[in-house]
């Protein structure tokens, strides 16, 4: 009797037991979040890390998506930490992560400093260059800026013309990825002379501050290039064709040749966080004819008026959209150019079979966007090689078909 006494009440205290630990963590899930003081303050710090070797192309709610007030860093990380303080529950998913209204609030801000400047560029050549390529650029890509130096956007001559080149760049968005980006953009620029870098945040909507910035400074101080190219580091240049299709027209007079994207319509589906544009943004169902950003040409002449046009148009967080705006300002109209491939090299549907990373693709293309480094190294020596052959032209085999049956005929009857 007092085994079996015992016994249940050994059974009954661990029920119990097992009831309080469940009690207690449910009451640990209904704590209010702004009451977990330690686990706010971790939050706070948390999303200032960032592992990303291209941390100023990720989106984040309050830092990527505005110009950067010209105030001390400590103040602007404190309004960014109160925000993130204030939106500590999950926004909705429909939410875009792009901050409208701290974007609307900034817009006006669109002077900064330039930081590091090449004011003797376009004066090595008498005259000025024949070409200036224009590259945009984050901090952290070294590694590009060194393959465009080696390969495409080599200076000097180029079919008898003179080239210069110059990379455009903000202050990065996350300085923790590297702490030492100061000591390497100065040194960068003493060793090869070729480095822009203003003094606003280095994020996807704030493309739209390296253009208009890059058009005064060109403006001011590359007036006398006859024309420029101007495009992404991740794209591969044949120089020796855009150099040959220059020759061909009077810098003095109008020009924007690109890969243009006609008819194309904002994207009204908050889902798309790069792209989404709200209606009060921009009331209208299309946006003007527009060069895809991957790289395009224009004369001395158009970028002079382009750069008087862009400080008259208000800001777009589209940079390519927001060039369409400028050009309709002046009533000029983009030209297509098949060899600009923006979008890279469409694989035909009926060829399935054919390689598209082919020399003889490319040898009579201008520009071909979304290269790897090693494969913009390679493809420079694949086409400079002299054992390059493209005398036949790359056949593209018939889409497939039943054979018919075999049929009899006589001489002397037609064939049907």
């Amino acid at each position: 009797m007092r085994v079996r006494l015992k016994g249940d009440v050994i059974c009954t205290l661990f029920l119990l037991a097992a009831l309080c630990s469940l009690l207690y963590s449910q009451l640990e899930l209904l704590v209010p979040a702004g009451k977990k003081e330690p686990t706010q303050n971790k939050a706070r710090v948390a999303p200032k890390i960032s592992s990303s070797p291209r941390a100023p192309q990720r989106l984040m709610p309050a830092e990527a998506t505005a110009p950067r007030p010209q105030v001390t860093p400590v103040m602007r990380q404190t309004e960014v930490a109160k925000n993130r303080v204030q939106t500590t529950t999950p926004a909705p998913l429909t939410d875009s992560a792009f901050n409208f209204k701290l974007y609307l609030l900034n817009k006006d801000n669109r002077n900064f400093n330039l930081l590091i400047n090449q004011p003797r560029k376009c004066r090595k050549t008498p005259g000025g260059p024949f070409l200036l390529i224009a590259i945009k650029s984050v901090v952290e890509d070294f590694d590009r800026r060194e393959i465009v130096r080696k390969t495409w956007g080599r200076e000097g001559l180029v079919n008898g013309e003179q080239i210069q080149r110059v990379f455009l760049l903000g202050t990065p968005k996350n300085r923790t990825v590297l702490a030492t980006w100061e000591t390497l953009m100065h040194q960068e620029s003493q060793t090869y002379r070729d480095i822009l870098l203003w003094d606003f945040m280095d994020t996807f909507f704030n493309l739209t501050l390296k253009e208009i910035h890059f058009l005064s400074w060109a403006a001011e101080f590359c007036h006398n290039a006859k024309f420029i190219f101007k495009g992404d580091a991740d794209v591969f240049v044949n120089v020796e064709n855009i150099v040959d299709f220059l020759k061909r027209h009077d810098p003095t007079e109008d020009l924007f040749v690109g890969d243009i994207i006609y008819n194309a319509r904002p994207i009204r589906a908050r889902k798309s966080n790069k792209y989404y544009i709200p209606e009060t943004m921009y009331g209208l169902s299309i946006y003007p004819a527009y060069a895809g950003g991957g790289g395009f040409l224009l004369s001395s002449s158009t970028m002079r008026k382009l750069s008087r046009a862009c400080r008259e148009v208000e800001l777009f967080p589209i940079d390519d959209v927001f060039l369409g705006m400028c050009l309709q300002r002046i009533n000029l109209k983009p030209i297509l150019h098949e060899g600009f491939k923006t979008f890279g090299i469409v694989k035909p549907s009926a060829a399935p079979h054919l390689q598209t990373f082919d020399p003889c693709f490319y040898k009579d293309l201008m520009v071909v966007h979304s290269l790897k480094v090693a494969e913009i190294w390679l493809m420079w020596n694949l086409l400079h090689s002299p054992r390059l052959s493209c005398t036949q032209k790359k056949q593209v085999k018939k889409p497939f078909q039943w054979k018919k049956k075999a049929q009899i005929t006589t001489p002397g009857s037609p064939l049907r």
